[in-house]
């Protein structure tokens, strides 16, 4: 009987650098980071968390939802996605949470509050942002 080797192909990831986001003067509780790895295709997969995030109805302006956007090392402006939310059953903190996977390095990443999800560019009120960073 001629042995085998198995191989299970498991997407090799870089180490992950986490990015934490500044103290938001529209929301001063809020804490969170960016978690950013690459993979074995050389994407991006960005995990954003967030705690303490006020709810989208208790915001001074008249928006619907949280959108993360991304600068790129590029000075494109990418729209990640919309921020889900969620009561802990344990915890009274707002939790908010976005996985996404971008072909684009990152250089900033940023929270505003929209109207609608799918929209191209951010608007005025940003909630949290990152400092600018590398990735190399």
């Amino acid at each position: 009987m001629t042995g085998f080797i198995m191989l299970l192909l498991i997407p090799v990831t870089s180490t992950a650098k986490k990015f934490k986001f500044k103290q938001s003067t529209v929301v001063p509780a809020a804490e969170g980071y960016a978690k950013v790895t690459t993979d074995s295709n050389e994407n991006y997969l960005i995990k954003i968390e967030i705690v303490n995030l006020a709810g989208i109805e208790r915001m001074e302006s008249p928006k619907s939802t949280y959108v993360v956007w991304m600068e790129t090392d590029k000075g494109r402006t990418e729209n990640l996605g919309q921020l889900t939310s969620s009561r802990g059953f344990f915890s009274k903190q707002l939790q908010a949470s976005l996985e996404t996977v971008s072909s684009y390095q990152p250089a900033r990443i940023f929270v505003t509050t929209e109207s609608e999800i799918n929209i191209r560019y951010p608007g005025k009120q940003v909630v949290l942002t990152t400092a600018d960073f590398k990735m190399n």
